[in-house]
């Protein structure tokens, strides 16, 4: 998960080196989830069938081709396709490593097992972008550097994962086949609700994974590949801190919070782009990125309590894609109003949509208590 982030702080290099717009930028960015997407359409069962570890093995060497591609990458074409092999891993690992996790924990520690997975998908997320603006800023060869680390990292990963016991008893021989994304009719109520909140909760984390540093380096003038990172690093991990710490005290009022910290952080992101202030934009990435992790969190609990346990998977993995989209498509939208009004309105724009997403999924959940 870490080398999905990792060229986050470097996009703006990119755009030196080989002169794109601010929406190319975007685009090299959202065409991740084309890859996590596809995977997840496509291998989401798989590790079901073929094992945990057949299936974590290609998504590493996915990973490894990935970090190959941006060592070598020197025009766009490249990379595009480094990025789509980076989802390709991601789709992958979002739910198979989270399964096998699950499966090696004593049976006492199902829990403990999903939180490892909770710190780990969002620790690496939040690390990527921290560790190449740090290398970026202190070290030489920004553009190469990074990736030669996360080879190194993938090389100890893939060593366990090959070591590691397989939890999957495979008898017979495998029949895979592709489900297509569906909801269940008792599901969709609960589904479009957990939805919008999701949708708007992860165009926020591709809104600061793909532009802060545009926001950083062209507004506030401050290019710094380290404070870029950070800044990207702030919003995974208060994300984490929110599924970890407030998911559970909040109880049924999770959802309804998480939309109301989405809110008051599209307000501080706005704020913070219309005065030019670094400490609004920090505070906006610490307020909605734990809106982001306690209304996806508590939107994931509320599918997975209605989803018939047969389907379960599927609902869930149309909850991912439906997430994934909403990680690209609007951020691309960024873009292309930024090329038309400037990068400055095109956030604030973005913090006015976001919120009003939030508040209509904050309207959907009282509506449905008071029917109920």
């Amino acid at each position: 998960m870490l080398g999905t982030t990792l060229p986050t702080p470097l996009y703006v290099l990119y755009q030196h080196r080989l002169g794109f717009s601010t929406l190319m930028s975007t685009v090299i960015f959202a065409v991740y989830a084309v890859g996590v997407v596809t995977a997840l359409v496509l291998f989401g069962r798989v590790s079901d069938v073929l094992g945990r570890r057949r299936t974590l093995l290609p998504g590493l060497a996915c990973a490894v081709l990935s970090s190959l591609v941006f060592l070598t990458a020197d025009n766009l074409p490249l990379l595009l396709t480094g990025r789509v092999l980076s989802g390709l891993s991601a789709g992958i690992f979002t739910g198979t490593a989270t399964a096998a996790l699950v499966d090696l924990a004593d049976e006492d520690a199902g829990e403990r097992a999903t939180l490892a997975a909770t710190v780990a998908n969002m620790g690496g997320l939040g690390a990527g972008p921290l560790l190449s603006g740090l290398l970026a800023q202190l070290a030489p060869d920004p553009l190469h550097l990074p990736y030669e680390v996360h080879l190194g990292l993938l090389a100890v990963v893939t060593a366990g994962v090959w070591l590691m016991p397989e939890p999957v008893e495979i008898t017979g021989r495998p029949r895979l086949r592709v489900i297509p994304p569906r909801v269940p009719e008792r599901v969709r109520a609960a589904f479009l609700r957990a939805s919008i909140a999701g949708f708007a909760s992860f165009a926020v984390l591709g809104l600061f994974t793909a532009v802060a540093p545009s926001f950083l380096g062209r507004l506030l003038h401050l290019s710094d590949p380290a404070l870029s990172g950070a800044v990207v690093c702030t919003v995974f991990a208060a994300s984490a801190i929110g599924q970890i710490t407030l998911v559970r005290p909040l109880g049924r009022a999770a959802l309804p919070a998480g939309c109301g910290l989405l809110i008051a952080g599209m307000a501080l992101l706005i704020a913070g782009l219309a005065t030019e202030s670094l400490a609004l934009l920090l505070g906006a990435a610490v307020t909605a990125g734990l809106g982001q992790g306690v209304s996806f969190r508590a939107g994931l609990a509320a599918i997975n309590a209605d989803a018939p346990a047969d389907q379960r998977a599927e609902v869930v993995s149309t909850y991912f894609i439906v997430l994934y989209v909403a990680i690209s498509v609007p951020v691309v939208g960024v873009g292309v109003a930024a090329d038309a009004v400037g990068l400055r309105s095109a956030g604030i724009g973005f913090g006015v949509v976001v919120a009003l997403l939030a508040v209509s999924a904050l309207v959907a959940v009282r509506r449905d208590r008071r029917e109920r």
